[in-house]
């Protein structure tokens, strides 16, 4: 099947080249990467992600798994028409247009930069009935984006009636703080909480619950998921070898990466494996950011670990035994200008002394301790 690269950056353009990719083809190229002409029969979209390494991996979905994701979701939260405030170079925002598609329901769009005031009149210029019966509307954020909205709700009564109209709001990308789940709560908003991954077409956990068809078991501590919205794989087909192993029974599993378990059918992940934290829904691979620290002069011994943030889920701090907090900007300016906005540390801490393990290596658990 021929493969045609797109740039997603005008979602319109996204959900023809998505209508077409659903249909006979061509398949779609989403993230800049290089890639072959020629890809599977029945593949919709080579989606390129940063992944849970930060290193690029090209993520090959079939129509079959991409459909199957969302009637899964409509088969959990219903049917309507849906809200895209998201970028089309993520899962989250092509499952928005797929959704749309399945359904026969165009999907609105909310152009240019997000704020609360371009989501609210995208909002409330979606009512439509069907049967003189309202359409119930969806859409679906990452946790700083509905910060935004909660922050302009308190003063803007738009803001409010927008957040408040949506049948269901699926947040995911990081995990959400109980406390914005609260705030949502009090202002009418129906929070859906979703897990899930590129390599899984998207959420396909729902508020801890898989989808209707998606198996999640934990294997030594590590989340695996099996069930129709797995992609095929990725371009490189030794890591698909390796991310997404065929046990005895014939069952294919994508090896997540991520900590978590399993209990009485509910999903909880507690972390990921590998060094790596999602800031604003963006994978920042910790070792990276570390290297860039490490260059600027006295911060040679510098350790970068994963803290909580209050807007961003999760944001690097750098932790070193010399320097002060007026760093902070030099550090800023380095990791921006080496990995992109969504890697800067929020913090320097200065230590006495670096914890250290018996090897002489610094003791990590214990420098996240310290700073949490």
């Amino acid at each position: 099947m021929r493969l045609e690269r797109l740039d997603a950056d005008d979602p319109r353009d996204l959900l023809r080249a998505l209508r077409a990719a659903l249909g006979a083809g061509p398949a779609v190229a989403l993230g800049g990467a290089e890639v072959p002409d020629e890809v599977p029969a029945g593949t919709a979209v080579v989606l390129t992600t940063s992944g849970s390494t930060g290193v690029p991996k090209s993520v090959v979905l079939s129509r079959h798994a991409l459909t199957s994701s969302a009637l899964a979701t409509t088969a959990r939260i219903g049917a309507g028409r849906w809200l895209l405030p998201l970028s089309g170079s993520y899962i989250a925002g092509v499952q928005v247009l797929v959704r749309g598609l399945v359904q026969g329901e165009e999907p609105a769009v909310l152009s240019g930069r997000f704020s609360a005031a371009a989501f609210a009149h995208a909002a409330n210029g979606m009512h439509s009935t069907r049967g003189g019966i309202a359409v119930p509307r969806f859409t679906s954020l990452v946790p700083a984006q509905l910060q935004t909205l909660l922050d302009a709700a308190e003063h803007d009564r738009a803001v409010h009636r927008a957040l408040a109209g949506f049948e269901a709001i699926l947040v995911g990308g990081q995990a959400l703080p109980a406390a914005m789940s609260e705030r949502a709560a009090a202002r009418g908003a129906r929070i859906v909480r979703t897990y899930g991954s590129t390599e899984t077409s998207g959420g396909c956990v729902y508020d801890g619950v898989p989808l209707d068809g998606v198996r999640v078991e934990a294997v030594d501590g590590e989340l695996r998921i099996a069930g129709p919205t797995l992609a095929d794989g990725y371009l490189d087909e030794d890591l698909t070898a390796r991310v997404f192993p065929t046990d005895g029974d014939g069952v294919r599993w994508y090896r997540t990466g991520d900590a978590g378990g399993v209990e009485d059918g509910s999903v909880s992940v507690t972390g990921r494996i590998d060094n790596v934290l999602v800031s604003g829904g963006v994978n920042v691979s910790l070792d990276r950011v570390e290297r860039v620290v490490r260059e600027l002069p006295g911060l040679e011994g510098a350790v970068v670990v994963a803290a909580p943030h209050e807007r961003w889920g999760e944001t690097p701090v750098v932790v070193c035994e010399n320097g002060d907090e007026r760093s902070l900007a030099a550090v800023r300016a380095a990791v921006e200008a080496a990995l992109g906005k969504p890697a800067r540390p929020s913090r320097v801490v200065v230590v006495g002394t670096l914890p250290r393990l018996a090897s002489g290596k610094p003791d990590r658990r214990a420098i996240r301790a310290l700073v949490r």
